[in-house]
């Protein structure tokens, strides 16, 4: 989350009405993450997130996105309903941004999750997984390998020094696709810690559904090991792997071709937020209230998955 739209309370307050959210008293910026704008709203009816979403946002795959929380959400799982207007729309514009209001989630992410933290992460993306088999829409991911070319291309005009070398470890992964062959079904594709909420030992919400789309579940397995399971500077910590895997397979166990398909997997995940994380890097707007994440822990992630993939 971010905030890269300013919103005012009387622009706001037009917007939450219509969305029968009743009437505003605090709107307050969130300024964590890197994509979109967000703010907590409180109105005498209770909490929402107000999002408002930007240009890396594709905009014909956000009815995918919000139908999908609604789905999990009515399948018991911990996600935000949307609010929708009087014509049943889920999706709005707000200072010339597509935007949408959402239930706010109680709980806090962990920064530093417990063995059975990890396990319940793990258990949750795989009930995800299983509760959006029969979910009826299709959206391409929005990062796949045409959209990683071009963000490599981008960034090979424009980066200099060292962060060269990041382009060169990832130049052979761009394009490679190894979930092509393997079941399909709608993930959510950035699930890091921060977009998974506890409540004491409980995940109590899981949110920023805005890369889902439709690809291979032992491919959002490998982002979401590629984000639990690592430090902050990349370096794997085994221990963390191994309790994520175990909680997510003590759910949906995977089958041999995932299981011999994950480390490529994870190459390309670690890939694919390098060099998201390398283009806002290096064309971010200083003015906006968001702060880029150095892309070079996610190189280190590249080479365990391929030394991991030649273990295999």
């Amino acid at each position: 989350m971010a905030v890269f739209t300013p919103v005012d309370e009387a622009q706001a307050e037009p917007f939450i009405r219509r969305f029968g959210a009743g009437a505003l008293r605090r709107l307050t910026p969130i300024a964590e993450g890197i994509q979109n704008t967000n703010y907590r709203v409180e109105t005498d009816a209770g909490r929402y997130v107000l999002t408002l979403f930007e240009e890396r946002t594709e905009t014909a795959s956000l009815p995918f996105c919000l139908d999908l929380t609604d789905h999990l959400a009515a399948q018991g799982l911990p996600t935000a309903r949307t609010l929708r207007d009087a014509d049943g729309a889920n999706l709005g514009r707000l200072n010339a941004r597509p935007a949408a209001l959402l239930e706010w989630l109680d709980g806090g992410w962990k920064r530093a999750p417990s063995s059975a933290d990890l396990s319940e992460a793990g258990a949750m993306l795989a009930r995800l997984h299983l509760a959006g088999a029969d979910f009826k829409g299709q959206c391409a991911n929005p990062v796949g390998p045409a959209a990683r070319r071009t963000l490599f291309d981008a960034c090979a005009k424009a980066v200099e020094g060292p962060h060269r070398v990041l382009l060169e470890r990832c130049a052979p992964w761009v394009e490679v696709d190894p979930g092509r062959a393997l079941p399909q079904g709608a993930i959510h594709a950035d699930y890091f810690p921060d977009n998974v909420l506890f409540d004491g030992d409980a995940v109590s919400g899981v949110i920023d559904f805005y890369y889902a789309c439709t690809d291979a579940p032992a491919y959002d397995l490998a982002i979401a090991l590629s984000a639990w399971g690592f430090d902050a500077d990349g370096a794997a910590r085994p221990a963390a792997l191994a309790a994520f895997q175990s909680g997510y397979e003590a759910v949906r166990p995977l089958s041999p071709a995932e299981r011999a398909a994950l480390p490529d997997l994870g190459a390309v995940a670690a890939v694919r937020f390098t060099l998201t994380r390398l283009h806002d890097w290096l064309f971010h707007d200083p003015s906006a209230l968001v702060t880029p994440k150095d892309p070079t822990p996610f190189v280190k992630r590249l080479d365990w998955w391929t030394r991991a993939a030649v273990a295999a």
